[in-house]
């Protein structure tokens, strides 16, 4: 099935400090390509995968769950590690979730994160439904282009397959319980005006995890895609900052392949 123009995957050959970068449920690498190629400006090895099911139909969706997109991201995450000293990982929304289940489950292996409006929650009454209503309806309205900045959209689907909706549902409370686990240096940035993921959530993040080394940025200007938002420079500047301060001297310049 032919990938959605803009939603290829993204890699980027750098020096001896990589980060991989964790896209949302429903979306793809377009809504972090920016993000990852200020990355590789700053002469990091870069590593933006396509999640499975993701960026082509939302029937593909329909027969992936939770453990296809871990599985995904530890596959990069591992392959980072065979070539880099020091990695780090950055996710948006449930990219975010993705992210801390690899913090907890790598430990050291990971030198710090940086979170842009994660996710930890499936809310509201239709959550409860998820269980019985994925074998009734097929799909639901999508999530995509919450963004405050006119002409800025997100490459996405737009409709939500109630099976795979059912799936993060149970990876979110999996990564809850593991949030203590979690120990890694934290840079957590969110939107007070997400009408995707609620304030909540990070607030909950926060008072989870075990880190000591945290910093909680708010973007007011944008919604739950920041990274194609408004306030994307202030998270690539505060990101890149983040990593330089962890990893100083960072590497040189690379090869890019992808999109």
């Amino acid at each position: 099935m032919p990938v959605l123009p803009g939603a290829e995957p993204f890699r980027h050959e750098g020096g001896e400090v990589g980060v991989l970068l964790c896209h949302g449920f429903t979306g793809s690498p377009q809504s972090l390509r920016p993000w990852a190629d200020r990355m590789a400006d700053r002469g990091l090895t870069v590593s933006l995968p396509l999640l499975p099911g993701h960026g082509t139909r939302w029937q593909d969706m329909a027969v992936t769950g939770w453990q296809d997109w871990y599985a995904e991201v530890d596959r990069e995450l591992r392959a980072l590690r065979d070539r880099c000293r020091q990695v780090f990982v950055f996710g948006l929304s449930m990219g975010g979730a993705l992210s801390l289940r690899l913090a907890a489950k790598h430990g050291d292996a990971i030198s710090g994160l940086v979170l842009v409006n994660p996710a930890n929650k499936v809310h509201g009454l239709s959550a409860y439904a998820l269980p019985v209503a994925r074998h009734v309806v097929r799909t639901t309205k999508g999530l995509t282009s919450d963004i405050a900045l006119a002409g800025s959209e997100e490459v996405g689907y737009d409709r939500v397959p109630l099976h795979a909706a059912h799936s993060v549902r149970t990876f979110f409370r999996l990564v809850d319980a593991e949030l203590p686990q979690v120990t890694q240096p934290l840079l957590l940035l969110h939107s007070p005006q997400d009408h995707v993921v609620p304030p909540a959530d990070s607030a909950r993040i926060l008072s989870r995890v075990s880190s000591t080394d945290v910093q909680e940025i708010l973007l007011e200007q944008s919604y739950h895609v920041a990274t194609l938002d408004h306030d994307a420079e202030r998270v690539f500047d505060e990101s890149c900052r983040f990593v330089e301060r962890l990893a100083p001297g960072v590497g040189k310049k690379g090869s890019r392949s992808g999109g």
